[in-house]
């Protein structure tokens, strides 16, 4: 909704400074509307009249400092107007009372500082209805300093309290007074907490250092403490979602709180604030010298490991289902390996598994992706013979702000919990990542436990936020454990009892050969894929496109199955990349592609030239592709039955396009043929990628996606959609496996 004075401010913006551009000052929508942009055109208003040079959105030390030196103290004289006009046009889109925007500090300009201040809670700090350089400083950016969005009163009352109390130290500003925790109180708390040990300015930094560590040390409270320590402590509760009572007393009422956060964080139960419980309250991964009794890693787990874990303590390991990087990278040992289970299992043990393969960012999160991540994950799982009921921790592993989770991790988990659901719901969901995700992830309905990656102290979904109500594990710290041949680097993780993992396995599914489809999945696999396609927005009827999805499916999976086979048998490729290549290629045949095959058949009937060349048949193949894939099978030999064939000449680049269009056994041979040539690095072709490891079933998740997407080409839309095949893949890879392993 506009605001009529808002929009006066954004007036005086744009008519004092009409030569903002050189200043960096934006021309305002004159919307009425507050926001970011005009909290910014409005420091850079300041910055000018204050002569500073390198105007910036910035309210940093500079400005307040320059702010402090010419106009210490704003009031009804002395201040030019511009400068009175910025504050009234600042209390405006903060939702004060502002005068008329003329330069005249007023009484009602007056009456809304005292009001701001008030509730900023820095009136005491700052008697008067002077503007002093940090009250301006929080003037012009978008805190709010009352409740919003269902704040709570109790945080509110901390956030006014530490403002007053610590708002004159040299890094302390003003924090929001909205009644939410925040990664700004996060740092507040830790900046007060180091005042309040008496660390001076410049030494006192936020951060969860050797010396606050000491000052805690030395502050353990109890029932009868009193004074500023329990306030903090009390805040610490608050902020971290526990229901107590903001003062300076510490009660039995509050050691009873103390108890029941310290049982749920698993802490040593002592209802005292004492280290442990202090740093849980003011950093994610609390404090990191405690013994946790599950782990989780990237290396192989072998009996002398083993071992070294158990003396440890360490009863519980999380390892990864898959490694997407081929051949292991930096780490070879990151997917569980061959016999790994066992191992554990002899000794006692249990494992959970974590899903990671993309998920370094946004891009990487959606409804689509995540089935795929889902079937990949089942597909992996029961390859390692994990049973059913194991639950499998997908993982979210960078610092996604909230809008993120929104738009893109609820989505994919709501993908992921669809695909479990499709197979049956033998594995459960868990989630892996910052704590805003997790509790996110967890309150959507899309997972059943959290395993917090609370040593990324840093992440905004981190700081600020409380440990989530279903954590399963708690990633706390990176350490070494063992010597010699039983040294292992893990991440120690403290464990809830929420998930256990696996003690026992099924044998391992092992690396079999493709073979026919058992007619018994057939249905159950047009289903799936299907449904697979309709989260991409393809109906099942077709649409605008030109086929049904039953026929794309029987014409490049069922009725050539035998084909398919005997093509993955002699390439040593999964039947799966030859399935999902042909039928999505089909799934987009449309009718203005059926219109350029027309024109292509008769303009050479008619002219004999090939007039364009159009991908065409099953797999919508070009003839540069064809000419190209099968003139490279045949010089490397494992291409034979067809002839040799010339770019340059119209009738060869014609007879191979006419041949994919006739023939569906040609252009499924052909599609095995492209991916081989594409493995290759294409020699000749229109794409320079690097040639790939040689075909082989063990092919990791990122090399799948390499073969996929180099059959679409080289451009950004090709690596886009590539993500989308690789779903569809593990949908076909899935009841491939089903078969091969009856």
């Amino acid at each position: 909704m506009a605001d009529e004075m808002v929009r006066a401010a954004q007036q005086f913006i744009n008519t004092t400074y009409d030569n903002g551009a050189k200043l960096g000052i934006s021309k305002l929508d004159e919307n009425g509307q507050t926001s970011w942009t005009v909290m910014y055109a409005l420091t850079r208003a300041l910055q000018y009249e204050l002569g500073i040079s390198g105007l910036s959105n910035n309210f940093g030390p500079g400005t307040l400092s320059t702010l402090q030196s010419k106009y210490p103290n704003i009031h009804a004289s002395g201040a030019p107007g511009n400068i009175v006009r910025i504050v009234q046009a600042g209390l405006y889109c903060k939702g004060y009372d502002g005068g008329g925007i003329d330069g005249t500090y007023s009484d009602r300009v007056k009456d809304s500082v005292l009001s701001l201040k008030s509730d900023m809670g820095v009136d005491f700090a700052y008697p008067g209805s002077d503007v002093v350089p940090k009250v301006f400083k929080g003037l012009l950016n978008m805190d709010p300093y009352v409740t919003v969005n269902g704040g709570s009163e109790q945080i509110r009352a901390v956030q006014q309290w530490m403002n007053g109390e610590f708002v004159n130290r040299r890094d302390f500003y003003i924090v929001p007074c909205d009644g939410h925790h925040s990664r700004t109180v996060a740092t507040a708390m830790l900046y007060a907490v180091q005042y309040t040990i008496g660390m001076a300015d410049g030494v006192a930094n936020g951060n969860f250092g050797p010396g606050t560590k000491s000052g805690i040390k030395a502050h353990t409270l109890s029932v009868g403490s009193s004074g500023t320590w329990v306030q903090l402590f009390t805040a610490g509760m608050l902020l971290n979602q526990r229901s107590v009572s903001f003062g300076g007393t510490f009660t039995s009422a509050l050691a009873d709180a103390v108890r029941s956060f310290q049982s749920f964080a698993k802490l040593p139960v002592t209802g005292k604030g004492d280290f442990s419980t202090w740093a849980s309250l003011l950093v994610s991964y609390g404090d990191q010298e405690r013994k946790g009794t599950a782990c989780d890693g990237v290396t192989r787990i072998t009996p002398d490991r083993a071992r070294a874990l158990k003396a440890e303590g360490i009863s519980i390991i999380g390892r990864y289902l898959t490694n997407p990087i081929p051949g292991g990278g930096k780490l070879p040992e990151k997917e569980i390996q061959s016999g790994e289970l066992q191992t554990i299992a002899d000794q006692g043990m249990r494992c959970f598994p974590i899903y990671q393969t993309f998920g370094r960012g946004a891009a990487d999160f959606s409804y689509p992706l995540g089935r795929a991540a889902g079937q990949a994950a089942i597909n992996a799982a029961l390859d390692h013979g994990f049973k059913s009921g194991t639950r499998i921790f997908f993982a979210v592993d960078f610092d996604a702000y909230d809008y993120e989770v929104t738009d893109s991790i609820l989505p994919h988990f709501k993908g992921i919990e669809d695909a479990m659901r499709d197979d049956g719901n033998r594995y459960t969901v868990g989630v892996y990542g910052p704590r805003n995700v997790c509790t996110r992830v967890s309150d959507a309905g899309h997972a059943s436990a959290s395993f917090v990656s609370d040593m990324s102290s840093g992440f905004s979904g981190n700081f600020g936020y409380p440990l989530p109500a279903n954590w399963a594990y708690d990633q706390i710290v990176t350490k070494t454990v063992g010597s010699g041949s039983g040294a292992i680097n893990i991440d120690v993780n403290i464990a809830s009892g929420r998930d256990s993992g696996q003690g026992s396995f099924n044998a391992p599914r092992g690396v079999k050969p493709d073979t026919r489809l058992s007619p018994d999945v057939t249905a159950a696999m047009e289903t799936d894929v299907g449904k697979y396609m309709e989260s991409l927005g393809f109906p099942l009827d077709g649409g605008t496109r030109s086929y049904q999805h039953w026929k794309c499916f029987e014409r490049t999976v069922t009725a050539h199955d035998d084909l398919i086979t005997e093509l993955s048998h002699r390439h040593n490729m999964r039947k799966a990349l030859i399935q999902t290549t042909a039928y999505w290629e089909m799934r987009h045949i449309d009718p203005a592609d059926e219109a350029a095959w027309a024109a292509v058949i008769s303009a050479f009937v008619t002219t004999r030239q090939y007039i364009r060349d159009t991908s065409t048949g099953i797999a919508k193949q070009r003839a540069v592709t064809l000419i190209g894939a099968w003139n490279h099978a045949l010089d490397k030999g494992y291409g034979s039955g067809q002839p040799r064939r010339d770019l340059s000449v119209d009738e060869d680049k014609y007879n191979a396009w006419k041949q994919a269009y006739d023939s569906e056994t040609y252009a499924l041979t052909s599609v095995a043929l492209i991916h081989r040539w594409d493995i290759d690095g294409k020699p000749g072709g229109d794409d320079d990628s690097p040639a790939l490891r040689q075909p082989t079933l063990g092919y990791t998740d990122q090399e799948i996606y390499e073969v996929l997407r180099r059959y679409q080409g080289p451009g950004d839309v090709a690596y886009e959609e590539a993500k989308k095949r690789m779903g569809l893949y593990y949908v076909m890879e899935k009841y491939n496996s089903i078969s091969r392993n009856l």
